[in-house]
């Protein structure tokens, strides 16, 4: 059986209410977001609906965007029905991130994949394309406007820390990037897996650099087979080595010390 939803238009933005459901990699995800206590509303891109998980107790002038990995785009050799992740990690730094945090879903998951403007191709070859950034961009600027927000921070795991570089350089409100685990030279990590290069996809290594006033922090593990220390340092970006951690583990343990050191880079003006 598969996820029920009930939606409530409110300002713009949808309320998504969980009616139950079991089975579907969304179904299990959004039940993990209930378990956080999470509010989940739907909000419209440029062309995509995109699922968004607040707190209902943080507000302030600078927001965390979290960005979750690409989770499943194949599934025994095929297209993937669900693409959406399975695995918790984002949701539970989330939860850590005592601030103004947001996580901000890609098109095409958490049970939207059967809408009419999506293909297989925007969680697989195109995961990283234009249409998908583009909607992103405009989901998150009706974010930040409905809750009056002056800058942002975005955060990304894995494949989602390809999209918060190359999102960063989108809204002149960004003040700050973090990665974790990410594949920053697309090209890099699909030679080095031997995958076939996403060719419908944008490659943050092959952007202009973002502005020297933006805070970023890319950290990987030094045990990480998915995406290897090597690959990320193509990237061309500085990065943070954690050398006893691979691409799961044990970002949640490390969390709050990553958040401490963007409160202390620019004290008041991340506030």
């Amino acid at each position: 059986m598969g996820l029920m939803r009930l939606t409530v238009a409110l300002g713009g933005v949808t309320l998504l209410v969980l009616a139950g459901g079991c089975g579907s990699a969304s179904a299990r995800f959004h039940e993990r977001a209930v378990e956080r206590s999470l509010r989940a509303e739907i909000v419209t891109g440029a062309g995509f609906r995109h699922l968004v998980l607040s707190r209902a107790d943080a507000a302030g002038p600078t927001l965390h965007v979290y960005l979750d990995g690409d989770g499943t785009p194949w599934l025994g050799g095929h297209p993937a029905v669900d693409p959406t992740p399975r695995d918790p990690l984002v949701l539970d730094l989330l939860v850590l991130d005592r601030g103004p945090a947001v996580y901000l879903g890609r098109p095409c998951y958490h049970g939207l994949e059967g809408e009419p403007s999506c293909a297989p191709d925007l969680w697989t070859s195109a995961r990283y394309s234009e249409p998908v950034v583009a909607s992103l961009a405009a989901a998150a600027r009706h974010v930040l406007a409905v809750r009056g927000v002056r800058r942002v921070v975005w955060v990304g795991y894995s494949g989602g820390g390809a999209l918060a570089v190359l999102l960063a350089g989108r809204l002149p409100e960004t003040v700050g990037v973090i990665t974790v685990a990410a594949n920053l030279d697309i090209d890099a990590w699909a030679d080095d897996r031997r995958f076939s290069r996403l060719g419908g996809s944008l490659n943050p290594a092959r952007q202009p650099p973002l502005p020297l006033g933006v805070y970023q922090r890319h950290y990987v593990g030094g045990r990480d087979r998915t995406v290897p220390l090597e690959v990320t340092r193509r990237g061309g970006v500085e990065l943070v080595v954690v050398a006893d951690y691979d691409h799961r583990c044990c970002w949640t343990t490390l969390w709050p010390a990553v958040l401490a050191d963007l409160a202390r880079a620019a004290p008041g003006r991340l506030d």
